[in-house]
């Protein structure tokens, strides 16, 4: 518990956990580009508890992402606990229970942010699944299931009371989905009434915006999710914010971004999903700068990896770094990301 302490205070800037997005070549790519903290994505402890091959590849991570920790989502306590000792077999360095997920699939088997209707069974989940493991347990949440069931203050002292390590807060109910802005007053306020680390979350697309959350409302550290999907030094610029450093673009180059992402995916993945992420990734980190409606229709038509990679050069060596990431306060691939 200490030492993941330790790194949230040396490092406040976490990815934030993006269905589809951060795997384990992703994390691997972020932890490289500056991250905090890593969390794999959304883990079923169903497919887990039944050895599911895509399931376990999905919370596959490496010994350079440590520390890591595993995002498990389930339909009980025993079911949770028996992922979470698998969990932690595996050598990760903690477990973190998702109930902040909206998605009706979910939620309609009383598990993701259907729990935050029911205290007793948020009671009982954290203490099945806390005496099942010896790594630190953490949660994701909601401010609430809706604006007039708001209750992260009662989620997080049931939290405390079972030995749960920290509270990471995306700033929506679940009946807002990934509509509006995240409430971070009210974040604050939980901040301010909790005996636990809380951990802030949602709508932080700059490093400006990133620094300014997380001292104004003091939490103990803060996720990112679109921003790094956008602009990939996110981590890195913020650290330098928060440090009072001169936040500097000279030198950075987004095919040299590209380059370390290929090394991870390529690690990781086949060359068709590598082609297909490459093509991703790039659309997004070309949002805000010009003609990028036309490079990222013109991308998606291209079939092989060296001439994927060649279409990418060609465009990003005539942009404005400082033209592009000006616009990331701007909306943003608003499917829920963060």
């Amino acid at each position: 518990m200490k030492d993941l302490m330790l790194e949230l205070s040396k490092n406040p800037f976490l990815l934030a956990p993006m269905a589809g997005i951060t795997d384990s070549a992703y994390r691997s790519f972020m932890r490289e580009m500056g991250a905090g903290i890593l969390t794999t994505e959304l883990v079923s402890a169903k497919g887990l508890n039944f050895a599911s091959e895509k399931t376990r590849r999905i919370m596959s991570f490496t010994d350079e992402q440590q520390p890591v920790g595993v995002q498990l989502f389930g339909e009980g306590p025993e079911e949770l606990a028996k992922a979470a000792e698998y969990v932690e077999e595996m050598g990760a360095h903690f477990v973190d229970l998702n109930f902040g997920c909206p998605v009706p699939k979910v939620v309609k088997k009383m598990a993701g942010s259907a729990v935050l209707k029911d205290m007793r069974l948020l009671s009982e989940i954290l203490s099945t699944v806390k005496k099942s493991i010896n790594i630190p347990l953490t949660i994701k949440v909601r401010t609430g299931w809706d604006q007039n069931q708001r209750n992260t203050d009662q989620v997080t002292q049931i939290a405390y009371d079972e030995g749960v390590s920290w509270v990471s807060i995306h700033g929506r109910t679940r009946s807002q989905g990934y509509t509006g802005l995240s409430d971070w007053d009210y974040i604050s306020w939980v901040k301010s009434v909790s005996k636990l680390p809380i951990i802030g979350n949602g709508d932080l697309v700059t490093p400006e915006l990133a620094v300014e959350r997380l001292k104004n409302s003091n939490c103990d550290a803060v996720m990112i999710g679109r921003g790094a999907l956008k602009n990939p030094w996110i981590f890195y610029q913020a650290m330098q914010l928060l440090n009072k450093e001169e936040k500097d673009y000279a030198g950075l180059s987004l095919m040299d971004v590209i380059t370390k992402l290929e090394k991870h995916l390529s690690q990781f993945h086949p060359e068709k999903i590598v082609v297909l992420q490459l093509k991703k990734f790039s659309s997004w980190f070309s949002a805000g700068y010009p003609e990028s409606a036309a490079f990222r229709q013109s991308i998606f038509q291209i079939k092989s990896q060296p001439m994927v990679l060649d279409a990418i050069q060609t465009y990003f060596q005539q942009v404005d770094l400082n033209q592009g990431l000006k616009t990331s306060n701007k909306p943003f691939l608003m499917g829920g990301h963060g």
